[in-house]
């Protein structure tokens, strides 16, 4: 803990990821100097089709608003899913829907193609 408030003091950023699973915690939003949760792509997967991955990805997006955090889900792999995350507040998504992986030199002349505004 020590060291991670060295590094943020520093001006780095830190996020908690794959938020949900495995070992990450409640506790950790309130002990970690952290600005960003990262949705596990196991919730954001099958929200469409699952109301309880639906409601947990939904209340991941509240608490961490409402924590002053970004949020990121990953996992995105359509358009309906990036819609609806949209549509929840999400602040950023991540997935094969916004981008297959990419060479690093590559990165600074990539555009999102799929890209199409949520209407409301």
């Amino acid at each position: 803990l020590a060291i991670l408030d060295r590094i943020h003091q520093k001006g780095v950023q830190l996020s908690i990821d794959d938020f949900g699973t495995g070992y990450s915690s409640l506790a950790y939003l309130k002990k970690l100097p952290v600005s960003e949760l990262k949705i596990d792509k196991s919730f954001v997967t099958d929200m469409l089709t699952s109301e309880s991955d639906a409601t947990i990805v939904n209340a991941t997006i509240q608490l961490g608003h409402n924590l002053g955090l970004q949020v990121v889900a990953e996992g995105v792999e359509n358009q309906q899913t990036y819609n609806t995350l949209r549509s929840m507040g999400c602040d950023l998504q991540q997935g094969f829907f916004i981008s297959r992986p990419v060479p690093a030199e590559a990165i600074t002349t990539w555009e999102f193609q799929a890209y199409k505004p949520v209407t409301h």
